[in-house]
């Protein structure tokens, strides 16, 4: 049985799980962003109340790392390095984009076929997004970057291949993409996904250095 505590505090909503060999127990949510940092530590003790389970029981720590908002990042990361150095416990770090992609095609396999790909896009203001592109089986076909969009972003993919655009970054690229091979899917609430991605990193002994791991920012950060 493992016992694995979820942080994500990469975007507008915050959320915090804990989960037992993959599947969900319990989770709390925080959708004032400017709070995730307060709002962070609280929730983790009450979700250990919650579940009757003390910290020491956790058997490792999982943070969603980027690309998404800087701040968030770093708190989020911040605080599940503090709590694997001080409980001596594993660090599993998961993409954003990988995760918005694994929650899309599970729920999506149905309509998949060979010519199917996935391309999660976090809004980064302007027309520029963090994005990454996906097969049906998570094997990385554009690995993340930040991408500026116009009428020709992806062109040459879409003459190929049905391309599942999703996430907060998808909305503006709607708005002006005309390709029948083009698809909007919703993406459904990740938690499970976060889940079942870090149980998966736990049982391959997919740990991350505690002291050389940073967040995906894709791009650096400016401070005016």
């Amino acid at each position: 049985m493992k016992i694995i505590l979820n942080i994500d505090t990469s975007n507008e909503t915050a959320s915090v799980s804990i989960s037992k060999d993959g599947v969900l127990l319990s989770y709390l949510k925080n959708t004032i962003q400017k709070d995730h940092a307060s709002f962070l530590h609280t929730a983790v003790k009450k979700l250990l109340i919650e579940a009757s389970l003390d910290i020491k029981q956790l058997d490792a720590v999982s943070v969603i790392n980027g690309p998404g908002s800087y701040t968030g990042l770093r708190v989020g990361l911040a605080s599940a390095k503090g709590l694997c150095y001080a409980l001596n416990k594993p660090l599993l770090t998961i993409g954003t984009l990988n995760m918005l992609a694994a929650a899309v095609i599970s729920l999506s396999k149905e309509l998949l076929t060979r010519t199917t790909l996935f391309c999660p896009m976090i809004d980064a203001r302007r027309m520029e997004v963090y994005t990454a592109v996906f097969d049906d089986s998570m094997n990385e076909e554009m690995p993340a970057c930040a991408k500026i969009l116009h009428d020709r972003s992806f062109e040459q993919m879409l003459t190929e291949y049905n391309v599942f655009f999703f996430g907060s970054g998808s909305v503006k690229w709607k708005n002006i993409i005309h390709s029948k091979n083009a698809y909007f899917p919703d993406v459904p609430d990740p938690i499970n996904t976060i889940c079942q991605l870090s149980y998966t990193k736990y049982l391959n002994k997919d740990f991350s250095d505690l002291c050389y791991c940073e967040p995906l920012y894709v791009k650096e950060f400016f401070s005016p």
